[in-house]
């Protein structure tokens, strides 16, 4: 219990820098300097108004200086961390796996909140992303070099074939090169075999999602939804429990 609250600590905290990854990488500046801030009067955190989750709810949601309220997205990106640090390290363990997860899980949380924000996915994560993930999921998650070859070829090429097909039928961009890069550093670190399950959950829950925001917003089937929160919700599904729903499909197959 004591390590699993550790865990939940530490991932929050890191939570807490992605939130700058979040606002900083599309603007693109430096996640480094200057400080923590208020994104409003830009006026410096104190350390005891930059604790995870326990700040924002001791300050009610605005910042000590000019009152102006802070987005109920800096604390929901904390949990959402800490919880899934939580459940890597009850599925790992203190390994060298938990941290090579936790790493690609905490890109997949800044890239999933840039896209709904700005509906890209920046290249400066995916771009190192797909050898990074790739040569870590050989190395060191001991995926076979050939699985996680294929899964990288399939994964970025998939998406590559069915973006032109939308584009020549359509006459219309309607998947983004972000979105092409993400699934291939997705397939170079899981292995091809992870695709089949992303691609189904991932398409399910952005048709049920598009579909009930169209009808919502009364707007037309050219509604852009990001893809990427989509990807990046069924390789957490996957992760956890993907393996299992596989074998399941192939033995009711």
């Amino acid at each position: 219990m004591f390590l699993n609250v550790v865990a939940f600590i530490f991932g929050s905290a890191v939570g807490s820098f992605l939130n700058v990854c979040i606002f900083r990488l599309p603007a693109k500046t430096s996640i480094i300097k200057p400080g923590s801030r208020c994104p409003n009067c830009l006026k410096p955190l104190r350390f005891y108004d930059n604790i995870p989750i326990i700040s924002y709810i001791l300050l009610r949601g605005k910042c000590r200086d000019c009152g102006e309220k802070i987005s109920w997205r800096y604390p929901l990106v904390e949990l959402l961390t800490g919880l899934l640090t939580v459940m890597l390290f009850l599925k790992f363990g203190f390994t060298v796996e938990f941290f090579v997860f936790f790493l690609f899980v905490a890109v997949l949380i800044v890239i999933t909140f840039i896209d709904l924000d700005h509906q890209i996915i920046p290249d400066i994560l995916t771009l190192p992303g797909i050898p990074l993930f790739f040569l870590a999921a050989v190395f060191l998650v001991k995926v076979p070099w050939l699985e996680a070859l294929l899964g990288l070829i399939i994964g970025g090429g998939t998406l590559l074939v069915i973006a032109l097909a939308y584009e020549l039928i359509a006459k219309r961009e309607g998947m983004g090169g972000g979105d092409i890069k993400l699934l291939a550093m997705i397939g170079g670190f899981l292995g091809w075999k992870s695709l089949i399950f992303i691609l189904l959950c991932s398409s399910l829950l952005g048709a049920v999602v598009g579909l009930s925001l169209i009808i919502i917003n009364k707007q037309d089937m050219k509604y852009a939804v990001p893809f990427g929160p989509f990807l990046a919700a069924a390789v957490v599904a996957y992760i956890f429990w993907g393996e299992q729903m596989t074998r399941l499909l192939y033995v009711g197959y």
